[in-house]
């Protein structure tokens, strides 16, 4: 039985009123660890169980230590997350609560990364946070149900930090034969994926400056770059702000808190993006959801960019 549950897709009558399209939205959000990483990140965990590993490790800016916490305990397997130290003191209390260890160590996800895998041994499996196969074809769950549902859809969109949810949505249309166009949306500051499409080759960002730090990988995967020369990718940014106040508006709008990176996609229809949604009648948006944001933390990053 897999860890994830399958999610509501529903109709968003703000935001189609607001965009004068038929807007769809994907409630990952809703997972039980609040964000779609649970898809992906249960099934390795799980595969891992079964080959009879006894201890999980993960790196993470939050949300895909989150999901590994909960798997962990769901599988009774002892688990330990490395973050660095841009990590919200939401997200650790919320690994903790799951019952796993945390360590912070570093200035960005890759310094804390390079700690856990020193940390490995035969008994342990390595829960990679976005670059893994088994993470793709988790994800790639999500476009079943969509297809499941019979509704009618012309675009996703979809935020990307490290790239793990848009190999699996790319991964889950190629397998269902279809070819809808994906809009790709980063924060300034957290832009992997749009520098390295513009550079035509992977890009390493010399440090993360958003505050969206769920999309802090400093290098998109590479599967995730090599789609967008396979699939009809387009790529988008917004500024923190953006990203800020659409999740405002989303809490008002669906009661339900995502975080900034989640609201990189919201912001898209939120800010009537022409450039990237013009031409589609019915977007469907992925909240990908993220727990590790409050409304406080919210209101404090706001007063931070204003």
């Amino acid at each position: 039985m897999p860890l994830h549950i399958e999610t509501p897709l529903v109709r968003s009558q703000p935001l189609s009123l607001l965009s004068e399209k038929e807007i769809w939205l994907k409630l990952d959000a809703l997972q039980p660890c609040g964000s779609f990483k649970l898809r992906g990140v249960g099934m390795v965990c799980d595969e891992h169980a079964r080959q009879g590993k006894k201890r999980f490790i993960s790196s993470s800016g939050g949300n895909a230590g989150i999901a590994v916490a909960y798997s962990g305990r769901q599988l009774g397997i002892p688990v330990t997350v490395f973050v660095p130290e841009t990590t919200t003191s939401r997200a650790k209390e919320l690994i903790e609560q799951e019952g796993a260890a945390v360590v912070v160590y570093g200035s960005s996800w890759q310094e804390a990364n390079e700690l856990a895998l020193s940390r490995l041994d035969d008994e342990t499996a390595f829960i990679h946070p976005f670059d893994e196969e088994g993470l793709w074809r988790g994800h790639s769950t999500m476009v079943d149900e969509i297809v499941k549902s019979g509704v009618g859809f012309d675009a996703i969109v979809l935020s990307v930090g490290g790239g793990g949810l848009l190999s699996g949505v790319v991964e889950g249309l190629k397998r269902h034969g279809l070819s809808t166009p994906v809009i790709a949306m980063e924060t300034y500051g957290a832009d992997s994926l749009n520098q390295a499409v513009t550079a035509g080759k992977l890009v390493a960002l010399p440090a993360i400056t958003s505050i969206a730090t769920s999309l802090g990988a400093k290098q998109v995967c590479n599967n995730a770059f090599q789609a967008t020369a396979t699939h009809d990718i387009r790529c988008g940014q917004v500024s923190d702000l953006k990203a800020i106040e659409a999740c405002e508006r989303f809490l008002l709008d669906h009661r339900i808190l995502v975080e900034p990176a989640c609201g990189a996609s919201l912001a898209a229809i939120y800010d009537a993006r022409a450039d990237l949604l013009g031409s589609f009648r019915a977007p469907l948006v992925i909240v990908c959801g993220g727990a590790t944001a409050t409304p406080a933390q919210l209101a404090t990053w706001r007063n931070s960019l204003v």
